[in-house]
Protein backbone atom coordinates (compact mmCIF):
# COMPACT_ATOMS: atom_id res chain seq x y z
CA UNK A 1 0.00 0.00 0.00
CA UNK A 2 1.11 3.54 -0.71
CA UNK A 3 0.72 5.93 2.22
CA UNK A 4 -1.50 9.03 1.75
CA UNK A 5 1.51 11.33 2.07
CA UNK A 6 3.24 9.49 -0.79
CA UNK A 7 0.16 9.82 -2.97
CA UNK A 8 0.61 13.57 -2.53
CA UNK A 9 4.25 13.34 -3.57
CA UNK A 10 3.28 11.64 -6.83
CA UNK A 11 0.59 14.25 -7.48
CA UNK A 12 3.14 16.99 -6.94
CA UNK A 13 5.50 15.32 -9.45
CA UNK A 14 3.03 15.11 -12.37
CA UNK A 15 0.04 17.26 -11.42
CA UNK A 16 -3.09 16.14 -9.53
CA UNK A 17 -4.96 15.09 -12.66
CA UNK A 18 -2.24 12.72 -13.82
CA UNK A 19 -1.86 10.53 -10.75
CA UNK A 20 -4.74 8.19 -9.99
CA UNK A 21 -5.46 5.52 -7.39
CA UNK A 22 -9.22 5.04 -7.68
CA UNK A 23 -10.44 1.47 -8.04
CA UNK A 24 -11.54 1.82 -11.68
CA UNK A 25 -8.11 3.04 -12.79
CA UNK A 26 -6.26 0.43 -10.75
CA UNK A 27 -8.31 -2.38 -12.30
CA UNK A 28 -7.74 -0.95 -15.80
CA UNK A 29 -3.97 -1.21 -15.35
CA UNK A 30 -3.90 -4.52 -13.50
CA UNK A 31 -3.44 -6.59 -16.69
CA UNK A 32 -2.05 -6.43 -20.22
CA UNK A 33 -2.69 -8.45 -23.39
CA UNK A 34 -1.26 -11.61 -21.81
CA UNK A 35 -4.02 -14.04 -20.80
CA UNK A 36 -4.24 -15.38 -17.23
CA UNK A 37 -2.14 -12.72 -15.47
CA UNK A 38 -3.57 -9.93 -13.34
CA UNK A 39 -2.50 -8.03 -10.22
CA UNK A 40 -3.64 -4.72 -8.78
CA UNK A 41 -1.24 -1.77 -8.64
CA UNK A 42 -1.37 0.77 -5.83
CA UNK A 43 -1.29 3.79 -8.13
CA UNK A 44 -1.05 4.82 -11.78
CA UNK A 45 0.93 7.81 -13.03
CA UNK A 46 0.92 9.49 -16.46
CA UNK A 47 4.10 11.59 -16.87
CA UNK A 48 4.43 14.18 -19.64
CA UNK A 49 8.20 14.71 -19.63
CA UNK A 50 11.50 13.11 -18.74
CA UNK A 51 11.74 15.51 -15.77
CA UNK A 52 8.44 14.19 -14.44
CA UNK A 53 9.59 10.58 -14.91
CA UNK A 54 12.72 11.42 -12.93
CA UNK A 55 10.74 13.08 -10.15
CA UNK A 56 8.44 10.06 -9.84
CA UNK A 57 11.40 7.68 -9.84
CA UNK A 58 13.05 9.60 -7.00
CA UNK A 59 9.91 9.20 -4.88
CA UNK A 60 9.84 5.45 -5.64
CA UNK A 61 13.54 5.15 -4.80
CA UNK A 62 13.14 6.89 -1.44
CA UNK A 63 10.23 4.72 -0.40
CA UNK A 64 11.29 1.48 -2.16
CA UNK A 65 8.05 1.38 -4.18
CA UNK A 66 7.97 -0.98 -7.19
CA UNK A 67 7.53 0.78 -10.53
CA UNK A 68 6.32 -0.83 -13.74
CA UNK A 69 6.71 1.04 -17.03
CA UNK A 70 3.90 0.58 -19.54
CA UNK A 71 3.12 1.64 -23.10
CA UNK A 72 -0.13 0.38 -24.66
CA UNK A 73 -0.11 -2.90 -22.72
CA UNK A 74 -0.17 -4.99 -25.90
CA UNK A 75 2.69 -7.30 -24.90
CA UNK A 76 2.20 -11.07 -24.62
CA UNK A 77 4.70 -11.99 -21.87
CA UNK A 78 2.94 -10.37 -18.88
CA UNK A 79 5.69 -7.77 -19.02
CA UNK A 80 3.59 -4.93 -17.58
CA UNK A 81 1.49 -6.74 -14.97
CA UNK A 82 2.24 -5.26 -11.49
CA UNK A 83 2.66 -8.60 -9.73
CA UNK A 84 4.07 -6.97 -6.59
CA UNK A 85 1.79 -3.97 -6.60
CA UNK A 86 3.42 -0.57 -6.61
CA UNK A 87 3.15 2.10 -9.28
CA UNK A 88 2.34 1.66 -12.98
CA UNK A 89 3.90 4.42 -15.10
CA UNK A 90 1.95 4.86 -18.35
CA UNK A 91 4.06 6.55 -21.03
CA UNK A 92 1.37 7.37 -23.60
CA UNK A 93 1.32 11.13 -22.85
CA UNK A 94 4.96 11.23 -23.94
CA UNK A 95 4.08 10.66 -27.59
CA UNK A 96 5.83 13.43 -29.50
CA UNK A 97 7.74 12.81 -32.72
CA UNK A 98 10.64 15.14 -32.00
CA UNK A 99 12.44 15.02 -35.33
CA UNK A 100 12.91 13.23 -38.63
CA UNK A 101 16.47 14.06 -39.65
CA UNK A 102 16.70 13.48 -43.41
CA UNK A 103 20.36 14.43 -43.49
CA UNK A 104 21.39 11.74 -41.00
CA UNK A 105 18.54 9.31 -41.84
CA UNK A 106 17.38 9.16 -38.22
CA UNK A 107 14.23 9.86 -36.22
CA UNK A 108 13.97 10.89 -32.59
CA UNK A 109 10.78 10.55 -30.54
CA UNK A 110 9.31 10.16 -27.08
CA UNK A 111 8.71 6.51 -26.30
CA UNK A 112 4.92 6.73 -25.90
CA UNK A 113 4.55 7.40 -29.63
CA UNK A 114 2.16 5.02 -31.42
CA UNK A 115 4.04 2.69 -33.77
CA UNK A 116 1.65 2.99 -36.72
CA UNK A 117 1.62 6.79 -36.51
CA UNK A 118 5.40 6.77 -36.49
CA UNK A 119 5.52 4.56 -39.60
CA UNK A 120 3.15 6.82 -41.48
CA UNK A 121 5.02 9.99 -40.53
CA UNK A 122 8.34 8.52 -41.63
CA UNK A 123 6.96 7.24 -44.95
CA UNK A 124 5.53 10.68 -45.78
CA UNK A 125 9.15 11.87 -46.06
CA UNK A 126 10.13 9.07 -48.45
CA UNK A 127 11.97 7.15 -45.73
CA UNK A 128 11.21 3.81 -44.12
CA UNK A 129 11.32 2.24 -40.64
CA UNK A 130 11.15 -1.52 -41.28
CA UNK A 131 10.24 -3.20 -37.90
CA UNK A 132 6.52 -3.96 -38.10
CA UNK A 133 5.08 -5.89 -35.13
CA UNK A 134 1.61 -7.26 -35.78
CA UNK A 135 0.21 -5.06 -32.99
CA UNK A 136 1.59 -1.89 -34.58
CA UNK A 137 -1.82 -0.23 -34.79
CA UNK A 138 -2.03 -0.07 -31.00
CA UNK A 139 1.48 -0.58 -29.59
CA UNK A 140 4.05 2.10 -28.76
CA UNK A 141 7.59 2.56 -29.96
CA UNK A 142 8.83 2.41 -26.37
CA UNK A 143 7.13 -0.93 -25.86
CA UNK A 144 8.71 -2.22 -29.07
CA UNK A 145 12.14 -1.17 -27.78
CA UNK A 146 11.60 -2.51 -24.27
CA UNK A 147 10.78 -5.99 -25.60
CA UNK A 148 12.91 -6.02 -28.75
CA UNK A 149 9.88 -6.45 -31.00
CA UNK A 150 10.15 -8.17 -34.35
CA UNK A 151 7.59 -8.36 -37.12
CA UNK A 152 6.85 -9.71 -40.57
CA UNK A 153 9.78 -7.94 -42.22
CA UNK A 154 12.43 -9.29 -39.87
CA UNK A 155 14.00 -11.69 -42.39
CA UNK A 156 15.20 -8.95 -44.73
CA UNK A 157 15.47 -5.94 -42.46
CA UNK A 158 16.06 -7.25 -38.95
CA UNK A 159 14.17 -6.32 -35.78
CA UNK A 160 13.90 -3.35 -33.43
CA UNK A 161 17.32 -3.93 -31.88
CA UNK A 162 18.93 -3.38 -35.28
CA UNK A 163 17.58 0.17 -35.57
CA UNK A 164 17.84 1.76 -32.12
CA UNK A 165 21.01 3.86 -32.00
CA UNK A 166 20.36 6.21 -29.10
CA UNK A 167 18.29 6.33 -25.92
CA UNK A 168 17.38 8.64 -23.10
CA UNK A 169 16.53 6.68 -19.95
CA UNK A 170 15.76 7.27 -16.30
CA UNK A 171 17.43 4.97 -13.80
CA UNK A 172 15.83 3.61 -10.64
CA UNK A 173 17.57 6.38 -8.70
CA UNK A 174 15.93 9.06 -10.84
CA UNK A 175 19.18 9.86 -12.65
CA UNK A 176 18.89 10.54 -16.38
CA UNK A 177 21.32 8.96 -18.83
CA UNK A 178 21.79 9.23 -22.59
CA UNK A 179 23.31 6.50 -24.71
CA UNK A 180 24.44 6.48 -28.33
CA UNK A 181 23.15 9.13 -30.71
CA UNK A 182 22.98 9.92 -34.44
CA UNK A 183 26.14 7.95 -35.01
CA UNK A 184 27.06 5.20 -37.42
CA UNK A 185 30.05 4.24 -35.28
CA UNK A 186 30.37 4.46 -31.49
CA UNK A 187 32.45 2.06 -29.38
CA UNK A 188 32.92 4.30 -26.32
CA UNK A 189 32.63 1.75 -23.54
CA UNK A 190 29.95 -0.86 -23.06
CA UNK A 191 27.06 -0.71 -25.51
CA UNK A 192 24.39 0.51 -23.09
CA UNK A 193 21.95 1.16 -25.93
CA UNK A 194 21.89 -2.49 -26.94
CA UNK A 195 21.72 -3.53 -23.29
CA UNK A 196 18.59 -1.46 -22.67
CA UNK A 197 16.85 -2.68 -25.83
CA UNK A 198 14.90 -5.76 -24.81
CA UNK A 199 15.43 -5.22 -21.08
CA UNK A 200 11.68 -5.12 -20.47
CA UNK A 201 11.67 -2.18 -18.08
CA UNK A 202 13.85 -4.01 -15.56
CA UNK A 203 16.87 -1.69 -15.91
CA UNK A 204 15.47 1.78 -16.65
CA UNK A 205 12.47 3.69 -17.95
CA UNK A 206 13.02 4.70 -21.58
CA UNK A 207 11.82 8.24 -22.33
CA UNK A 208 13.31 9.11 -25.74
CA UNK A 209 14.85 7.12 -28.57
CA UNK A 210 16.73 7.72 -31.79
CA UNK A 211 16.41 5.13 -34.56
CA UNK A 212 18.00 4.84 -37.96
CA UNK A 213 15.88 4.99 -41.10
CA UNK A 214 16.37 3.66 -44.63
CA UNK A 215 15.07 4.83 -48.03
CA UNK A 216 11.51 3.71 -48.65
CA UNK A 217 11.34 0.85 -51.17
CA UNK A 218 9.91 2.07 -54.44
CA UNK A 219 8.03 -1.11 -55.29
CA UNK A 220 6.40 -3.99 -53.42
CA UNK A 221 4.62 -7.13 -54.61
CA UNK A 222 3.21 -10.21 -52.87
CA UNK A 223 2.45 -13.84 -53.63
CA UNK A 224 1.18 -16.96 -51.92
CA UNK A 225 2.32 -20.55 -52.34
CA UNK A 226 0.05 -23.43 -51.36
CA UNK A 227 1.33 -26.81 -50.23
CA UNK A 228 -0.16 -30.24 -49.60
CA UNK A 229 2.36 -31.07 -46.86
CA UNK A 230 4.44 -29.22 -44.29
CA UNK A 231 7.78 -30.63 -45.40
CA UNK A 232 7.44 -29.14 -48.87
CA UNK A 233 6.68 -25.73 -47.42
CA UNK A 234 9.67 -25.92 -45.07
CA UNK A 235 12.01 -27.09 -47.83
CA UNK A 236 10.83 -24.17 -49.92
CA UNK A 237 11.74 -21.69 -47.17
CA UNK A 238 15.25 -23.13 -46.91
CA UNK A 239 15.71 -23.19 -50.68
CA UNK A 240 14.57 -19.58 -51.11
CA UNK A 241 17.11 -18.38 -48.57
CA UNK A 242 19.83 -20.66 -49.96
CA UNK A 243 19.28 -19.22 -53.43
CA UNK A 244 20.55 -15.83 -52.18
CA UNK A 245 17.09 -14.27 -52.31
CA UNK A 246 15.98 -12.45 -49.17
CA UNK A 247 12.26 -11.67 -49.33
CA UNK A 248 10.89 -8.76 -47.37
CA UNK A 249 8.34 -11.12 -45.83
CA UNK A 250 8.15 -14.91 -45.72
CA UNK A 251 5.24 -16.02 -43.54
CA UNK A 252 3.82 -19.44 -42.69
CA UNK A 253 0.34 -20.65 -41.75
CA UNK A 254 -0.64 -24.23 -41.00
CA UNK A 255 -3.93 -25.80 -42.05
CA UNK A 256 -5.82 -25.03 -38.86
CA UNK A 257 -4.77 -21.38 -39.02
CA UNK A 258 -5.63 -21.11 -42.74
CA UNK A 259 -9.16 -22.32 -42.07
CA UNK A 260 -9.77 -19.85 -39.27
CA UNK A 261 -8.18 -16.90 -41.07
CA UNK A 262 -10.18 -17.55 -44.24
CA UNK A 263 -13.40 -17.73 -42.25
CA UNK A 264 -12.43 -14.38 -40.72
CA UNK A 265 -10.96 -12.50 -43.71
CA UNK A 266 -12.73 -14.25 -46.64
CA UNK A 267 -10.04 -13.56 -49.23
CA UNK A 268 -10.12 -16.96 -50.95
CA UNK A 269 -7.46 -18.92 -49.05
CA UNK A 270 -7.63 -22.68 -49.81
CA UNK A 271 -8.88 -24.26 -46.60
CA UNK A 272 -7.85 -27.77 -47.64
CA UNK A 273 -4.14 -26.86 -47.92
CA UNK A 274 -1.75 -28.17 -45.28
CA UNK A 275 0.40 -25.04 -45.37
CA UNK A 276 0.64 -21.64 -47.02
CA UNK A 277 3.62 -19.37 -47.50
CA UNK A 278 2.78 -15.67 -47.84
CA UNK A 279 5.72 -13.97 -49.53
CA UNK A 280 6.43 -10.31 -50.23
CA UNK A 281 9.40 -8.63 -51.89
CA UNK A 282 10.24 -4.95 -52.11
CA UNK A 283 12.88 -2.75 -53.73
CA UNK A 284 13.67 -1.90 -57.35
CA UNK A 285 10.75 -2.97 -59.55
CA UNK A 286 12.89 -4.93 -62.00
CA UNK A 287 14.66 -6.82 -59.22
CA UNK A 288 11.41 -7.51 -57.36
CA UNK A 289 9.84 -9.05 -60.46
CA UNK A 290 12.98 -11.10 -61.07
CA UNK A 291 12.98 -12.36 -57.48
CA UNK A 292 9.30 -13.30 -57.53
CA UNK A 293 9.71 -15.32 -60.72
CA UNK A 294 12.66 -17.16 -59.15
CA UNK A 295 10.71 -17.75 -55.94
CA UNK A 296 7.76 -19.06 -57.94
CA UNK A 297 10.09 -21.50 -59.69
CA UNK A 298 11.52 -22.69 -56.36
CA UNK A 299 8.04 -23.14 -54.89
CA UNK A 300 6.96 -25.32 -57.81
CA UNK A 301 10.20 -27.32 -57.74
CA UNK A 302 9.65 -28.05 -54.05
CA UNK A 303 6.11 -29.28 -54.53
CA UNK A 304 3.77 -26.30 -54.28
CA UNK A 305 0.40 -27.26 -55.68
CA UNK A 306 -0.43 -23.64 -56.52
CA UNK A 307 1.47 -20.35 -56.68
CA UNK A 308 -0.29 -17.05 -57.17
CA UNK A 309 1.38 -13.66 -57.59
CA UNK A 310 -0.87 -10.77 -56.59
CA UNK A 311 -2.12 -8.88 -59.61
CA UNK A 312 -2.38 -5.55 -57.79
CA UNK A 313 -0.86 -3.95 -54.66
CA UNK A 314 -4.31 -4.04 -53.08
CA UNK A 315 -4.59 -7.79 -53.60
CA UNK A 316 -1.16 -8.30 -52.10
CA UNK A 317 -2.02 -6.10 -49.13
CA UNK A 318 -5.08 -8.26 -48.43
CA UNK A 319 -2.88 -11.36 -48.17
CA UNK A 320 -0.53 -9.71 -45.68
CA UNK A 321 -3.37 -8.22 -43.67
CA UNK A 322 -4.96 -11.66 -43.50
CA UNK A 323 -1.73 -13.00 -42.02
CA UNK A 324 -1.62 -10.09 -39.54
CA UNK A 325 -5.18 -10.93 -38.53
CA UNK A 326 -4.33 -14.50 -37.52
CA UNK A 327 -4.43 -13.82 -33.77
CA UNK A 328 -7.69 -11.89 -34.01
CA UNK A 329 -9.22 -14.68 -36.09
CA UNK A 330 -8.10 -17.41 -33.71
CA UNK A 331 -9.33 -15.51 -30.67
CA UNK A 332 -12.91 -15.94 -31.91
CA UNK A 333 -12.81 -19.71 -31.37
CA UNK A 334 -12.61 -20.05 -27.58
CA UNK A 335 -12.87 -17.77 -24.54
CA UNK A 336 -9.09 -17.76 -23.93
CA UNK A 337 -6.37 -17.49 -26.58
CA UNK A 338 -2.74 -18.01 -25.60
CA UNK A 339 -0.26 -17.00 -28.29
CA UNK A 340 3.35 -18.06 -27.71
CA UNK A 341 6.55 -17.74 -29.68
CA UNK A 342 9.54 -19.98 -30.12
CA UNK A 343 12.30 -19.85 -32.70
CA UNK A 344 14.27 -22.65 -34.35
CA UNK A 345 16.80 -22.71 -37.19
CA UNK A 346 14.99 -22.44 -40.53
CA UNK A 347 16.10 -25.96 -41.44
CA UNK A 348 14.06 -27.32 -38.49
CA UNK A 349 10.85 -25.48 -39.36
CA UNK A 350 8.89 -28.53 -40.52
CA UNK A 351 10.23 -30.62 -37.64
CA UNK A 352 9.06 -27.98 -35.19
CA UNK A 353 5.59 -27.67 -36.67
CA UNK A 354 5.19 -31.46 -36.65
CA UNK A 355 6.35 -31.55 -33.02
CA UNK A 356 3.81 -28.89 -32.10
CA UNK A 357 1.09 -30.98 -33.72
CA UNK A 358 2.29 -34.10 -31.89
CA UNK A 359 2.36 -32.26 -28.57
CA UNK A 360 -1.13 -30.86 -29.13
CA UNK A 361 -2.45 -34.39 -29.68
CA UNK A 362 -0.51 -35.71 -26.68
CA UNK A 363 -2.13 -33.22 -24.32
CA UNK A 364 -5.47 -33.09 -26.16
CA UNK A 365 -5.39 -29.34 -26.72
CA UNK A 366 -6.15 -27.19 -29.76
CA UNK A 367 -3.04 -25.45 -31.13
CA UNK A 368 -2.74 -23.60 -34.42
CA UNK A 369 0.66 -22.50 -35.73
CA UNK A 370 1.67 -19.53 -37.84
CA UNK A 371 4.68 -17.28 -37.89
CA UNK A 372 7.71 -15.86 -39.58
CA UNK A 373 9.01 -18.81 -41.58
CA UNK A 374 11.91 -16.85 -43.01
CA UNK A 375 13.55 -16.44 -39.62
CA UNK A 376 12.25 -19.63 -37.98
CA UNK A 377 10.03 -17.75 -35.52
CA UNK A 378 6.77 -19.65 -34.96
CA UNK A 379 3.68 -18.69 -32.98
CA UNK A 380 1.92 -21.79 -31.63
CA UNK A 381 -1.44 -20.51 -30.42
CA UNK A 382 -3.70 -22.43 -28.04
CA UNK A 383 -7.44 -21.88 -27.95
CA UNK A 384 -8.72 -22.83 -24.52
CA UNK A 385 -10.92 -21.70 -21.61
CA UNK A 386 -9.35 -20.28 -18.47
CA UNK A 387 -12.45 -21.39 -16.54
CA UNK A 388 -11.43 -25.03 -17.03
CA UNK A 389 -8.40 -25.57 -14.75
CA UNK A 390 -7.77 -29.12 -15.95
CA UNK A 391 -7.65 -28.11 -19.61
CA UNK A 392 -5.55 -25.06 -18.81
CA UNK A 393 -3.03 -27.27 -17.02
CA UNK A 394 -2.74 -29.42 -20.14
CA UNK A 395 -2.13 -26.29 -22.22
CA UNK A 396 0.66 -25.25 -19.85
CA UNK A 397 2.22 -28.72 -20.09
CA UNK A 398 2.03 -28.56 -23.88
CA UNK A 399 3.82 -25.21 -24.04
CA UNK A 400 6.51 -26.37 -21.63
CA UNK A 401 7.24 -29.29 -23.94
CA UNK A 402 7.16 -27.00 -26.99
CA UNK A 403 9.83 -24.76 -25.40
CA UNK A 404 11.89 -27.84 -24.53
CA UNK A 405 11.72 -29.10 -28.11
CA UNK A 406 12.67 -25.68 -29.50
CA UNK A 407 15.78 -25.57 -27.30
CA UNK A 408 16.63 -29.14 -28.31
CA UNK A 409 16.57 -28.09 -31.96
CA UNK A 410 19.05 -25.31 -31.32
CA UNK A 411 16.34 -22.68 -30.93
CA UNK A 412 15.15 -20.33 -28.21
CA UNK A 413 12.21 -19.83 -25.87
CA UNK A 414 11.25 -16.47 -27.37
CA UNK A 415 12.13 -14.77 -30.63
CA UNK A 416 10.28 -11.49 -30.24
CA UNK A 417 7.74 -11.46 -27.40
CA UNK A 418 10.30 -11.11 -24.62
CA UNK A 419 10.72 -12.99 -21.34
CA UNK A 420 8.54 -11.04 -18.90
CA UNK A 421 6.83 -13.36 -16.44
CA UNK A 422 5.69 -16.00 -18.90
CA UNK A 423 9.14 -17.19 -20.01
CA UNK A 424 11.09 -16.36 -16.83
CA UNK A 425 11.02 -19.94 -15.49
CA UNK A 426 12.62 -21.15 -18.75
CA UNK A 427 15.32 -18.49 -19.13
CA UNK A 428 18.07 -20.70 -17.72
CA UNK A 429 17.39 -23.29 -20.42
CA UNK A 430 18.58 -20.80 -23.00
CA UNK A 431 21.36 -18.83 -21.28
CA UNK A 432 22.57 -21.27 -18.61
CA UNK A 433 23.17 -20.66 -14.92
CA UNK A 434 26.23 -18.51 -15.57
CA UNK A 435 24.27 -16.37 -18.00
CA UNK A 436 21.47 -15.84 -15.49
CA UNK A 437 23.98 -14.84 -12.81
CA UNK A 438 25.57 -12.28 -15.14
CA UNK A 439 22.14 -10.84 -15.91
CA UNK A 440 21.34 -10.63 -12.20
CA UNK A 441 24.58 -8.73 -11.65
CA UNK A 442 23.63 -6.24 -14.37
CA UNK A 443 20.20 -5.84 -12.81
CA UNK A 444 21.76 -5.11 -9.41
CA UNK A 445 24.06 -2.47 -10.91
CA UNK A 446 21.18 -0.60 -12.53
CA UNK A 447 18.56 -1.22 -9.86
CA UNK A 448 20.11 -2.23 -6.50
CA UNK A 449 16.78 -2.16 -4.65
CA UNK A 450 14.99 -4.18 -7.34
CA UNK A 451 12.11 -1.74 -7.69
CA UNK A 452 11.95 -1.68 -11.51
CA UNK A 453 9.42 -4.21 -12.83
CA UNK A 454 10.09 -6.80 -10.11
CA UNK A 455 9.21 -10.42 -10.77
CA UNK A 456 10.06 -10.21 -14.46
CA UNK A 457 12.93 -11.96 -16.24
CA UNK A 458 14.12 -13.79 -13.09
CA UNK A 459 11.52 -16.22 -11.80
CA UNK A 460 11.10 -17.45 -8.24
CA UNK A 461 10.90 -20.94 -9.70
CA UNK A 462 12.74 -22.40 -12.64
CA UNK A 463 11.85 -25.34 -14.84
CA UNK A 464 13.92 -28.47 -15.11
CA UNK A 465 13.47 -31.39 -17.47
CA UNK A 466 12.79 -34.84 -16.03
CA UNK A 467 14.09 -37.74 -18.12
CA UNK A 468 12.78 -41.28 -18.51
CA UNK A 469 15.52 -42.74 -16.32
CA UNK A 470 14.44 -40.48 -13.46
CA UNK A 471 17.36 -38.07 -13.71
CA UNK A 472 16.71 -34.37 -13.88
CA UNK A 473 18.69 -31.36 -14.92
CA UNK A 474 18.36 -27.63 -15.23
CA UNK A 475 20.22 -27.59 -18.54
CA UNK A 476 18.40 -27.75 -21.87
CA UNK A 477 18.56 -30.67 -24.24
CA UNK A 478 21.40 -30.69 -26.76
CA UNK A 479 20.44 -30.50 -30.46
CA UNK A 480 21.62 -33.72 -32.03
CA UNK A 481 21.01 -35.51 -35.30
CA UNK A 482 17.76 -37.12 -36.31
CA UNK A 483 14.63 -36.28 -34.40
CA UNK A 484 16.34 -33.49 -32.57
CA UNK A 485 15.34 -34.63 -29.09
CA UNK A 486 17.88 -37.38 -28.41
CA UNK A 487 20.41 -37.20 -25.60
CA UNK A 488 23.80 -38.89 -25.68
CA UNK A 489 22.47 -41.67 -23.46
CA UNK A 490 19.16 -42.04 -25.23
CA UNK A 491 17.19 -39.94 -22.76
CA UNK A 492 14.06 -38.15 -23.87
CA UNK A 493 12.15 -35.62 -21.81
CA UNK A 494 8.87 -36.83 -20.34
CA UNK A 495 8.00 -33.98 -17.99
CA UNK A 496 9.02 -30.60 -16.74
CA UNK A 497 8.91 -29.68 -13.08
CA UNK A 498 9.62 -26.62 -11.00
CA UNK A 499 12.29 -25.94 -8.43
CA UNK A 500 12.53 -22.93 -6.16
CA UNK A 501 15.34 -20.50 -6.69
CA UNK A 502 16.22 -17.26 -5.06
CA UNK A 503 14.85 -14.11 -6.67
CA UNK A 504 17.72 -12.14 -8.17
Amino acid sequence: MIAPSIHEEFKAAVGPGWYKHDTETLVSYSYDATPLYQAMPDGVVFPASTAEVSAVMKVCARHKIPLIGRGAGSNLCAGTVPMQGGLVMVMTRMNRLIEIDQNNLTATFQTGLNTKKFHLAVEETGLFYPPDPSSMIICTMGGNIALGAGGLRGLKYGTTKDYVIGLEAVLASGEIIRTGGKLVKDVAGYDLTRLLVGSGGTLAILTEATVKLVPRPEYRRSMIAIFADLQSAARTVSQIVASRITPCTLEFMDKATIQVVEDFAKIGLPTDAEAILAIEQDGDERLVERDLLKIEEICRQQGAIQVKIAATPEEGAKVMEARRSALAALSRLRPTTILEDATVPRSRLADMVLEIQRIALKYNVQICTFGHAGDGNLHPTAMTDARDPEELHRVEQAFEEIFSVAIAMGGTITGEHGVGMVKAPFLEWKVGAAGVNIMKGIKAAFDPDHILNPGKLFAETRKRIVYKNGADDFTPLEPLEGHGLEQEHGQQPIAVKESAQEEG
